[in-house]
């Protein structure tokens, strides 16, 4: 589903600029113009039953419900009004216009708008996923392997390129604002942020996508630019997959460049000329290292995977690699080759009211149970170190707690994120089903 503005399907209150914390939301959106009206509005009719809520956020309360007719599943996303004084949060009235235009097999589906029994009861009707990655990868007992995230990341880019084709920016790219079906399939949603692209020299908010994934230049103040943000996400998103830990999970924005600095090396006007002309640039004191450490970083992984990393990364927006280029790279076509995602595995849904923080993998559409994991082996030069890792002590991000408080998403990233919602408002407190009214 998708974070309000300033969550990544997650839901949090906006810290001030430069101020914070691991989940600092992005700025809050604000109209461009008079607020548009939304579709065609349908009523519900006693077609929809709640089941339980998933998240509650800034912008609205998300629940899992039936589609009474056909037995079907889906997510309900209410439109809270009461935090726009002109109507429809335009928020929402961004989601809708970018939803209805971008159809895509890895972008959430936005199935219908309707209404319930009050004047101000409206409700988003999408399709329905089991996981957010950021809320499975804290519950999985081992992380994804190589392999599976190759599938991820794939699918992640396939569907960034088809937005960034249609000249869209998602401007809030992180893991909680990614889904995961039982059937293996990635779908990014929450396009609270989202808007076209503007011709050079129109100015955009530099206050956007969620602080540990916010490429340098919007670090540096720039209200000029491009779909590069997206894709400086999506390197940070890989990054993540794979070392199974965030990339740069700072409290502040000074915090977050110092990160960048000492893991890809300090930026110069050599390598990135146009640093220069950013309004943060002259007052920015950037920790000194002169050498790129994602080698030491990721020991694992091939040259490929570096080169593909350090293209998502590269500090220069002009010259980061694109989307496209992205999904053409050689390490989509290197062993390990990526899953297929009916090959992925699923676990039990994440979002029900007993879920305890723990999954058991399944592989195959949940028909079969991993086996236990072998007995841990010597290190192979060309194993993926964290395969060792994830055998002989979990995932570290599961294992340090001080890790988990720091990595949760401002926005409250996870399902209800997915619609708006924050994290742990469990649904426990209303799996009583009722019908969709008010």
């Amino acid at each position: 589903m998708a974070e309000p503005a300033g969550a990544g399907q997650a839901a949090a209150g906006a810290n001030p600029a430069g101020a914070g914390g691991p989940g600092e939301a992005p700025a809050e959106p604000q109209p461009d113009a008079e607020a548009a009206p939304l579709p065609v509005l349908n009523p519900v009719n006693g077609e929809y039953e709640k089941i339980h809520r998933v998240g509650e956020g800034t912008y609205g309360v998300v629940y899992k419900a039936r589609h009474i007719p056909t037995g079907r599943i889906v997510a309900l996303k209410k439109v809270r009004f009461e935090r726009s004084r002109e109507g429809v949060p335009v928020t929402s009235v961004r989601e809708l216009r970018v939803l209805q235009e971008c159809r895509h097999p890895n972008i959430v589906h936005l199935e219908r708008v309707v209404t319930g029994s009050k004047a101000d009861s409206v409700f988003l009707v999408f399709e329905y996923a089991e996981h957010d990655l950021g809320r499975l990868l804290d519950a999985m007992p081992t992380p994804f392997t190589e392999s599976e995230v190759k599938c991820l990341v794939r699918q992640l880019l396939s569907a960034v390129a088809f937005l960034h084709q249609n000249a869209v920016l998602h401007r809030d790219i992180k893991l909680s604002n990614l889904l995961y079906t039982a059937q293996g399939d990635l779908k990014l949603c929450d396009f609270g942020l989202a808007r076209h692209a503007r011709p050079p020299g129109a100015p955009l908010t530099p206050r956007v996508v969620t602080l540990w994934y916010r490429a340098p230049e919007l670090l540096l103040g720039a209200d000029e630019y491009s779909e590069a943000v997206d894709c400086w996400a999506v390197g940070c998103v890989l990054g993540e997959l794979l070392k199974h830990e965030p990339l740069f999970p700072a409290q502040g924005e000074r915090e977050c460049l110092d990160m960048q600095c000492r893991l890809l090396g300090t930026p110069s006007p050599r390598i990135w000329p146009g640093m220069v002309d950013l309004p943060g640039a002259l007052d920015a004191r950037l920790h000194q290292q002169p050498y790129n450490n994602l080698r030491r970083a990721f020991p694992g992984i091939g040259e490929a995977g570096l080169s593909l990393l350090n293209g998502l990364l590269t500090y220069d927006p002009a010259r980061r690699l694109t989307a496209r280029g992205a999904l053409a790279h050689p390490y989509f076509r290197e062993k390990p080759f990526p899953k297929q995602a009916r090959d992925m595995p699923t676990f039990p849904s994440s979002h029900e009211p007993g879920f305890k923080g723990v999954l058991t993998r399944q592989r195959g559409g949940g028909r079969q149970p991993y086996e236990s994991p072998p007995e841990p082996q010597p290190p192979r030069a060309a194993q993926h170190a964290s395969e060792q890792q994830q055998q002989q002590q979990g995932w570290q991000r599961r294992a340090d707690p001080a890790l988990r408080a720091r990595g949760a998403d401002s926005n409250g990233g996870r399902w209800g994120e997915v619609f708006g919602g924050d994290r742990g408002s469990g649904g426990a407190r209303d799996a009583k089903r009722t019908r969709l009214g008010g």
